[in-house]
């Protein structure tokens, strides 16, 4: 298999201008138990590369925007005509400080009201300016694809180096301008999610990458505002990191969109049939077996504390009621000891040759059962030489003192 960068630039490659990908594409290198196969996902994503469970989530992404955005429009209420108001963040203001004056450990430059207060002072953008920066954008996405065709191709001049570069730093100067003059945006709608799984100001930034990709992504042709298109990419980049992070055992991103999709279905056969589909209905709708329902099923339950009190008094945890089927029992485990520690004092009567080769003959050095030739090979002699220097090893373990001890060590373990 090629390297793990090969492998990563192969993938940034298939993905392509779109910046789109199927799990299916990951899964031609690494199996999703791989450990390589999250650290991919993970280099992809900040490679701004949105990877999809199959096509069929893909459409209904495409459709959510597309329906998001109609919506809004079509509701005559675009967020920047609701939503950017410096009220809107003298309010949340407000309420962090309101907050802080309830717990009296907070300083009082948080660090959310002093953001606050910083984006509060950014100028918002007119239509025309956002179209302007828009463009600006779009030219230099052109010119980068341009100087990277350039290079690889072995064609590209100084000149023509400078030129698209002066291109591309305006571009992203453009993108901070656009970016920046709606971080009140992300506020908004990360006050929405506020539920205290996830810190506020993690919420925050999580949104404002979902800005910047709006930022990349904006099509400025289709007549709407940069607003009311970055709500969406706002919106999963704060719901993609609450479900990323928001649990005690993090599940992977991919496997969350599975465990909704699964959620989605078996909704909607509970009100199709009237009563809880079985695994192989879900599986049916989901295509994939009824073993693989489970599976997710399982991963999809939230821990549960071993401390939690159970009882009206309290006065019990659920781990005084569970028992651990892997515990051994305290007697065979002091015998086992025992034992061990009289087959050593055994061992050590022996010549420290006679003592190794009886360790590497029966797994006793490091759980491996040598031959006699592999024995003789760390010594330097023949196998008939081990086989006699074994067969003198063991004759003096079987005299009555040795013998007897192991006996009784050995005899007290069947008893128990």
């Amino acid at each position: 298999m090629a390297g793990y960068n090969t492998i990563l630039r192969e993938l940034i490659d298939k993905a392509g201008e779109d910046k789109i990908l199927f799990y299916d594409d990951i899964f031609e290198f690494y199996d999703e138990d791989e450990p390589d196969f999250t650290k991919i996902l993970k280099d992809l994503e900040k490679a701004e590369i949105e990877v999809y469970q199959d096509e069929e989530e893909y459409d209904a992404v495409i459709l959510e925007q597309l329906a998001y955005v109609d919506e809004i429009v079509a509701g005559g209420k675009e967020p920047d005509e609701f939503d950017l108001s410096n009220l809107e963040v003298e309010e949340i203001e407000e309420g962090v400080h309101d907050n802080i004056m309830s717990d009296h450990t907070a300083r009082v430059d948080d660090p959310v009201k002093m953001y606050l207060k910083d984006i509060g002072q950014i100028p918002l953008l007119t239509g025309d300016e956002e179209v302007e920066l828009a463009k600006k954008i779009s030219v230099g996405r052109e010119a980068r694809l341009q100087l990277e065709y350039m290079k690889e191709e072995g064609i590209l001049t100084p000149d023509d180096e400078r030129q698209l570069n002066d291109v591309i730093e305006m571009a992203d100067i453009a993108k901070h301008k656009l970016v920046e003059a709606n971080y009140r945006l992300v506020v908004h709608m990360a006050k929405k999610f506020d539920k205290g799984s996830v810190q506020f100001m993690d919420l925050i930034q999580e949104g404002n990458l979902g800005l910047m990709r709006a930022a990349d992504k904006f099509e400025y042709e289709r007549g709407f505002k940069f607003s009311t298109y970055a709500t969406w990419w706002i919106r999963q980049g704060i719901a993609r990191s609450i479900a990323d992070t928001g649990r005690t055992i993090r599940i992977p991103v991919h496997m969350n969109e599975t465990i909704n999709k699964m959620g989605r279905i078996q909704r909607q056969l509970t009100q199709e049939l009237g009563r809880e589909p079985l695994d192989e209905e879900i599986g049916k709708e989901m295509g994939i077996t009824a073993d693989k329902v489970q599976y997710i099923k399982r991963i999809s339950r939230e821990p549960m504390s071993l401390e939690n009190p159970v009882g009206e008094e309290e006065d019990s945890s659920l781990a005084d009621f569970i028992s651990d089927p892997n515990a051994r029992n305290p007697e065979d485990y002091m015998i086992d000891e025992a034992l061990n520690t009289a087959l050593n004092e055994a061992l050590e009567t022996l010549t420290d040759r006679e003592e190794k080769v009886l360790r590497m003959r029966y797994a006793l050095l490091d759980g491996k059962h040598y031959t006699l030739e592999e024995v003789g090979k760390e010594f330097g002699v023949t196998r008939e030489r081990i086989r006699q220097i074994e067969s003198k090893a063991l004759k003096k373990l079987r005299s009555p003192s040795r013998q007897n001890k192991l006996k009784s060590v050995y005899n007290n373990k069947r008893r128990s």
